[in-house]
């Protein structure tokens, strides 16, 4: 079979090999998994010219001293020494071995994050320090600590290491499939799930050469088991502490198994880093045509991201984080990280069918037989699956597209105002990028009794480390380049507001997004809505005239204008924040 190494690469490794009795047992892991499905599929695997590295290729099994990859002297942690990069056969043995979850019954490993199900983003903060402070957009979602307090506990975690871990795992890879734009990073962790987790959701190696001479861009040291008893003292908000340091090139995460700390630290990162080389960094899902056309998906939880862009006629080049270098698009990961609550084969197949060996479950309960139960909510609604990209059947193998046709920005207007798709000028596409708008409804959390809005700068705020006009500068030079057509679809509520209309239909939604991938959108008129100042188109194939224009779908005219113009005050005000000195100023392109 055909294992992405030359005959000379593969004699080497042998010879490297500390404990050549892994690579045959990989061999035989192999050749059972692997031809126990379909000759076809096996071929498919061994074939696939993809970013992506496969469980096909041959990783170190044993485990190599911290000095011989520089992770003495570049962390302090001396004695501590590390599997590297384990292949899926080794990461799964390592995981049963060590009792750190459950085998599903659907071959996919199940395990438990502890008390955090999500991440911790008050405990989040960065070591305040030139220049590096000079750009952080600092607030609550960028907290600041002095550097002292930073190096306490970067000393803290290496002790740990040192005095109580023999052997840990490192994933040595990257961020990013384009090589041009990617950077490389280092993740240490104790756990082989956590090894697991992030093996899934960045950049493999294709061969142990490529990572010969590693020198990372960014290190993350995992020591999620131990905590911070004098955060008082240190300024911190609670035991728990995701650290950043700029200029030192690291992070450290105390007190926190969840492993989407990890993700979105990296992703956090690459928001500071490629804007600064003019790249767009984008919190977005994308997927591209069989003609090339490419497609950028904003929209926060609940909107549809996800779904919409798993079109079964396109390929998926990712589902969460991307970049827009000179060459287009790229992913910055190499898998998905999918919510599982409610999760059927019926509702979401190509996510459902993902879920197999090589896939990492968390937070599931699982029934007899290992079945996962993804209805029951009881340890929390955000249950998760990570699993590498490869296992959606129609993903995008290079991970990249061209520089995108349209962009559409997702919301789930529960207010029932907004129509469910209008075209966006230039200057309405980076007022509605920073506004970020969907809505919570009554039922989603305690003590909502009505549609309140749901505003989150770049359709995610949480992980923009620079001022957010920043970014949306940045996406208009883009568009203008490029030609780039914007439109802002609504998945929510048509004919009255929550409790009184009713959802948007998939039916319509797709109908509305196909449109707008096929292009026949723009042989449609349009009317501008006098409010929000956006265009609607006033006929559209599939899609009932009175749905198009929203207030055709109210019976209380009255009560729509008055709506509207509510929901127009809070992009007002929610906008206000963004009005600084210094800063382009996008509000007349916002509602009157």
């Amino acid at each position: 079979h055909n294992f992405n190494l030359s005959a000379k690469d593969f004699s080497a490794l042998i010879n490297q090999s500390k404990n050549n009795i892994t690579i045959i047992k990989q061999m035989t892991y192999l050749r059972s998994f692997y031809c126990a499905s379909s000759v076809a599929r096996l071929a498919a695997l061994s074939a696939r010219s993809s970013a992506f590295n496969s469980p096909l290729n041959i990783r170190y099994a044993s485990t190599i001293p911290a000095s011989a990859i520089g992770i003495d002297s570049a962390t302090g942690i001396t004695k501590t020494e590390f599997y590297r990069n384990l292949s899926y056969p080794d990461i799964f043995e390592h995981e049963v071995k060590n009792k750190e979850g459950e085998v599903a019954s659907n071959g996919a490993f199940a395990c438990m994050t502890g008390k955090f199900t999500g991440r911790s983003p008050k405990d989040k903060f960065f070591a305040k320090q030139t220049p590096s402070d000079q750009f952080l957009d600092w607030g609550p979602i960028n907290m600041a600590i002095a550097p002292q307090v930073y190096k306490d506990i970067y000393k803290r975690a290496v002790d740990y290491y040192n005095n109580n871990v023999d052997k840990a795992y490192v994933f040595d890879g990257f961020c990013g499939t384009n090589p041009k734009s990617r950077k490389s990073i280092r993740i240490i962790t104790e756990l082989a799930w956590q090894h697991h987790f992030v093996t899934n959701m960045f950049i493999r190696s294709k061969s142990p050469k490529e990572v010969e001479n590693f020198t990372p861009d960014y290190t993350i040291i995992n020591a999620c088991k131990i905590t911070n008893p004098d955060y008082k003292e240190k300024g911190l908000n609670s035991d728990v502490a995701v650290v950043f340091n700029v200029e030192d090139k690291m992070a450290v995460i105390t007190g926190t198994y969840y492993g989407g700390e990890m993700k979105k630290g990296i992703f956090s990162m690459m928001n500071y880093w490629l804007p600064m080389e003019g790249i767009m960094a984008m919190h977005c899902s994308a997927n591209k045509g069989k003609d090339g056309d490419t497609c950028l998906f904003f929209g926060l939880s609940g909107t549809g991201k996800t779904t919409l862009s798993a079109d079964p006629n396109r390929y998926l080049i990712g589902d969460d984080e991307h970049g827009w270098d000179d060459d287009g698009i790229f992913n910055f990961e190499g898998g998905c990280y999918a919510k599982t609550i409610k999760l059927s084969r019926e509702s979401e197949p190509e996510i459902f069918d993902a879920i197999k060996r090589d896939a990492l479950i968390e937070n599931v309960k699982l029934k007899e037989g290992g079945v996962p139960d993804y209805d029951d909510s009881s340890i929390t609604e955000n249950g998760r699956v990570s699993y590498p990209i490869y296992h959606i059947s129609n993903h995008e193998p290079t991970g990249m597209g061209g520089h995108p046709n349209n962009i559409i920005f997702l919301t789930c207007d529960a207010f029932g105002v907004l129509p469910p798709v209008s075209r966006l000028n230039e200057g309405q596409a980076m007022y509605h990028f920073l506004s970020g708008y969907t809505a919570k409804v009554a039922g989603t959390e305690r003590g909502i009794v009505e549609p309140i809005p749901n505003f989150s700068a770049c359709f995610g705020a949480a992980f923009m480390t620079l001022h957010p006009t920043k970014y949306a500068d940045l996406l208009k030079e883009k568009l203008r380049t490029h030609k780039t057509n914007c439109y802002l679809v609504n998945t929510g509520w048509t004919g009255g507001a929550y409790g009184v209309g009713k959802r948007m239909s998939i039916k319509a939604t797709r109908a509305c997004v196909d449109a707008i991938l096929d292009g026949s959108i723009e042989k449609s008129s349009f009317k501008t809505d006098p409010i929000f100042g956006f265009e609607i188109p006033t006929s559209l194939h599939d899609v009932p005239s009175n749905v198009l224009d929203p207030k055709d779908s109210w019976t209380d005219k009255e009560a729509f204008e008055s709506v509207s113009h509510k929901l127009a005050g809070m992009f007002k005000s929610n906008y206000e924040k963004f009005i600084k000195p210094g800063v382009t100023d996008y509000s007349p392109y916002g509602p009157k």
